[in-house]
């Protein structure tokens, strides 16, 4: 029987509480905090545009805070970019239908508690690693994984 990646995860620490007590959630994400100088919105200038450079297509875009806002519930910012290079998702999926779970790629781009900026996305290294790819797929994974790392950096620092 195939599992998902994160369920294989799952299991894995539940067969080792000692490993499970040291895991949070914020193990299995990678965040930037946005520089002092950076708004929000050039951050999400510099994403779009960074990505379209790199050739990671935008295919949704959702303003949670906004969503939120309109049915009466306050909240920070909370907005969630989906990107995807269709090609890569392509060959991934034929190896592989598991990997529709972590398509397309997220970043979040939210305000915690105090009101700094960060951006966040799952931590790719880890599912690379558990994901047991063959070489030309463990490439493109890393592919992905540096793209979405460039893009976030490029928010962060507001690099247009």
């Amino acid at each position: 029987m195939r599992t998902l990646p994160w369920l294989t995860l799952f299991l894995m620490l539940l067969q080792s509480p000692a490993q499970a007590s040291d895991m949070t959630i914020a193990d299995t994400v990678f965040k930037l905090p946005l520089a002092e100088d950076v708004t929000m919105d050039d951050a999400v200038d510099s994403m779009l545009l960074r990505a379209n450079a790199l050739n990671f297509k935008l295919v949704a875009r959702l303003p949670l805070s906004k969503e939120l806002d309109a049915m009466g519930v306050p909240s920070k910012h909370i907005e969630i970019f989906q990107f995807c290079d269709a090609r890569i998702a392509a060959q991934m999926l034929k190896a592989n239908l598991d990997f529709s779970a972590y398509l397309p790629c997220r970043i979040t781009l939210i305000e915690d508690q105090d009101g700094k900026p960060w951006l966040v996305t799952l931590d790719l290294d880890q599912v690379i690693g558990m994901a047991d790819l063959p070489p030309d797929l463990k490439e493109l994974a890393t592919k992905v994984r540096d793209t979405m790392k460039e893009i976030m950096q490029a928010g962060a620092n507001g690099d247009l």
